[in-house]
């Protein structure tokens, strides 16, 4: 089951506690699809620039992920650059450089357009919906906001949201979205925009799955040491998506089992906690398939009771 992955392919400069990086590969479809690659085939669709170093290009080829919807545009590839404060649950951005990612008009190759899994990740919600209508009948629509499309193209996301299935967002956002504080009114409000099933990401303290009336609740991963937490949302989006089509899930169905959306937010934090342990992507340069399956043997015995 192949998800087609939408989003930013990206350089990043960041500096945390534990040291600093100029320049490294990032984005949030580069986070994505190394993460899912790990449950299922990942086709991506982003665009760089002639700077995009063949090396970069080779980790994401290492992994399997379909490299044919990634664009090479003249000029320079989107480049961020942000400080995470001393407990790294805040950070400053330093540097936005679009470059091509300015003109990015997503457009799917025509193998890509039967593909049953689609995630949509940041970008404008006219391109996300844009890109949606190009799939011919995805079996499960997702993505992500962020706190600029929910305040300044708001009815742009509404409308977009409406042919969703589920939506990741963080605490802060879900409050902007709904009009809400309580999380779980939130949750309700935002089901009534479209997506049947919506996670709430709580960065360190971990993540809620709402779907209907029913609801789950998982903890973060207690590393001894944070590197960089840059991209662990997008790794979480991986995790999660990755595991619904490993095993075939649709959320459109009426019923699914409800142990099986909590065993994807559960892989949703492993990936995440993952991404923590290194600056940028370096973790997925060594991470294997067995690691990932301990930890999420680990979160099961440290959440029974």
């Amino acid at each position: 089951m192949s998800i087609v992955v939408v989003g930013s392919v990206a350089y990043d400069g960041v500096e945390t506690p534990h040291g600093k990086v100029d320049r490294m590969l990032g984005g949030s479809c580069t986070y994505i699809a190394l993460s899912a690659s790990y449950f299922t085939d990942v086709k991506i669709v982003a665009v760089v620039g002639d700077d995009f170093a063949q090396e970069d290009v080779d980790l994401l080829a290492s992994r399997n992920i379909g490299l044919e919807g990634l664009e090479r545009a003249p000029g320079k590839t989107f480049f961020w650059a942000g400080v995470y404060s001393q407990d790294m649950n805040d950070r400053t951005t330093l540097t936005t450089d679009l470059n091509v990612f300015e003109h990015f008009d997503p457009k799917l190759p025509a193998s890509y357009a039967n593909e049953p899994y689609l995630f949509l990740g940041n970008i404008q919600p006219s391109l996300q919906r844009q890109v949606r209508a190009q799939m011919t009948k995805p079996r499960i629509t997702g993505g992500d906001t962020m706190n600029l499309w929910i305040e300044h193209f708001r009815a742009d996301l509404l409308e977009t949201l409406k042919g969703w299935d589920f939506l990741l967002i963080n605490d802060g956002e879900a409050r902007m979205l709904s009009g809400e504080n309580n999380m779980r009114r939130a949750a309700r409000a935002i089901q009534a925009m479209g997506p049947n099933t919506v996670v709430i990401k709580r960065g360190e303290y971990g993540a809620m799955l709402f779907r209907g009336d029913d609801y789950f609740i998982v903890p973060g991963y207690l590393l001894d040491t944070v590197f960089d937490p840059t991209g662990a949302g997008d790794c979480f989006a991986g995790g999660f998506n990755g595991y619904l089509a490993q095993q075939g899930i649709d959320l459109a169905q009426g019923h699914i089992d409800r142990r099986e959306l909590s065993r994807a937010v559960i892989y949703g934090s492993v990936m995440g906690s993952f991404c923590c342990e290194r600056f940028g992507v370096d973790r997925f340069r060594t991470l294997t398939r067995a690691e990932i399956d301990a930890r999420f043997q680990e979160f099961k015995t440290f959440t029974d009771f």
